[in-house]
């Protein structure tokens, strides 16, 4: 009796190989070009250099600026957003280990003691203490579905197809917290070079505004040239606190980013520093790279396989479900008696459950998971067509973005050579005073200018990093490494 469960479960397994439902094809994406269309030559003005691939590990260590990976480092071991994705990562683990024991027998253990009594309407003419007896039981018992039809299987390909989406989930949010902390970090430093520009341009105004008042208290100018220098110096002074306010804002941001509180990093973020410094020029590889480099596109070709098995859990449901059942055990009237040879119980039973007559919500649910699959084949294409986008608009941004740098920086230093021609002009009493304050506004406005360009050109290549995606699964602290292990 025994011989034939166990013949049952071997011809289960050589029939574990079929699974119901599609297996889950790599989808293609048809027209993906073999070049980005904005990588085909650098922009005039820009030079061809040696290209920095935008593939390597931990891109922000190449700006050279050891506050800048220090932040980085500590957004990626504190950040909250980042521990919430590290937990979501870790429930997907559990529950795909979960999955996982379906494919074993479950087996639990119980034992009862009871004292029981029969009434004299059960047994009548029985004595009382007749009427008494007691019962002992232990035993183990086990329970195994039978996997006939890939339904369990199904299931855990489906589990595991969401664990590796929330670990590729956990790697796009680094490339988002990675990006914005570098990003803010550049903002800061243009908004502190801007606030230098406004702050030196004021001083020298100033400057021009002592020359015109000693100029009308010494009778050879005018009240309206000293309104008018005025008038330019306040204008110039107006702009500083409006560039402090963007200065703090950054630094509570870069603080809220790394885990701390918003004034933490004050003291330290203070000091002015340089911008980094761009590459000559970063290689964005071939999209066939970003579709397989892209966390993003990643996950949703994982979900895609999800929802992919997921219909061959639904179809295995048009099938009988086979559970194979045992328990072993003993039962007397008496401790003493338990565990002796007369003592012994067991079961082995084959279950049987089929639900053919409920085939119309069986194939309703398959619908339901066919449309779920096609509605994540529609996201996945979605995802690799704005990622395409997302890589093309940071390849010409940054393109553009570099010639608009040096053409400003030319400008930066011209206007600030004819601001002070003009001053010299001015004092040797060569040219009128409309001229100097001319020159000084253009002067603060080509300066701004470029201070601005500069802090976009950073930006956009921090951009182009992250469109790309880039060595970022290289960068995981220690306990997300293990986590994002696959099982």
């Amino acid at each position: 009796m025994v011989m034939r469960p166990l013949v049952v479960a071997i011809a289960s397994t050589l029939l574990a190989a079929c699974a119901v439902g599609p297996n889950h094809v790599y989808p293609n994406m048809a027209g993906v070009p073999d070049r980005f269309v904005q990588a085909e030559a650098p922009a005039d003005g820009v030079a061809a250099g040696h290209a920095t691939s935008a593939a390597d590990s931990e891109f922000w260590r190449g700006f050279n600026d050891p506050l800048l990976t220090r932040l980085v480092d500590d957004a990626l071991s504190a950040n909250h957003d980042l521990r919430i994705a590290l937990a979501n990562l870790d429930r997907a683990n559990a529950l795909l280990r979960g999955a996982r024991f379906d494919q074993l027998p479950t087996i639990t253990a119980q034992g009862q003691a009871s004292d029981n009594r029969a009434s004299a309407d059960q047994q009548p003419g029985v004595s009382r203490a007749d009427r008494d007896y007691k019962s002992y039981s232990v035993g183990a018992q086990a329970s195994w579905e039978l996997d006939l039809f890939g339904r369990v299987r199904r299931s855990v390909e489906a589990q595991r197809a969401d664990f590796h989406a929330s670990a590729a989930d956990l790697q796009a949010l680094q490339v988002a917290i990675v990006g914005e902390v570098a990003n803010t970090y550049v903002t800061l430093r243009g908004s502190q070079e801007r606030l230098r520009v406004a702050r030196q341009n004021a001083d020298n105004q100033a400057q021009t505004l002592k020359l015109v008042e000693a100029r009308f208290n010494a009778g050879r100018g005018t009240e309206f040239d000293t309104s008018r220098a005025r008038a330019q110096l306040e204008a110039t002074r107006s702009r500083v606190p409006a560039l402090e306010a963007q200065v703090a804002v950054s630094m509570h941001r870069l603080a809220v980013l790394t885990g701390h509180m918003p004034e933490a990093l004050i003291s330290e973020l203070t000091p002015s520093g340089a911008l980094p410094v761009l590459p000559a020029r970063i290689d964005p590889s071939t999209p066939g790279d970003l579709l397989r480099h892209r966390p993003d596109i990643v996950a949703a070709e994982q979900r895609l396989h999800a929802a992919t098995a997921r219909i061959g859990v639904a179809t295995a449901d048009l099938f009988p479900r086979f559970t194979l059942g045992g328990l072993i055990g003993s039962q007397a009237a008496g401790t003493g008696a338990l565990f002796s040879r007369d003592s012994e119980t067991h079961l082995v039973a084959l279950g049987i459950d089929w639900s053919f007559l409920d085939v119309g919500r069986v194939r309703a649910r398959i619908k339901a998971a066919d449309a779920d699959a096609e509605g994540q084949l529609a996201q996945y294409e979605k995802t690799v067509l704005l990622a395409l986008e997302d890589t093309e608009n940071a390849l010409v941004r940054h393109d553009r973005a570099r010639s608009e740098d040096a053409h400003l920086e030319q400008a930066a230093l011209d206007s600030a050579k004819a601001a002070q021609l003009a001053r010299l002009r001015y004092h040797a009493g060569a040219t009128d005073l409309f001229e100097v304050l001319d020159a000084e506004r253009t002067q603060l406005q080509a300066e701004e200018a470029f201070a601005d360009a500069r802090t976009r050109s950073v930006g956009s290549a921090i951009a182009l990093y992250k469109a790309l995606a880039g060595g970022w699964p290289d960068h995981l602290p220690e306990r997300r490494k293990l986590a994002a292990r696959s099982p």
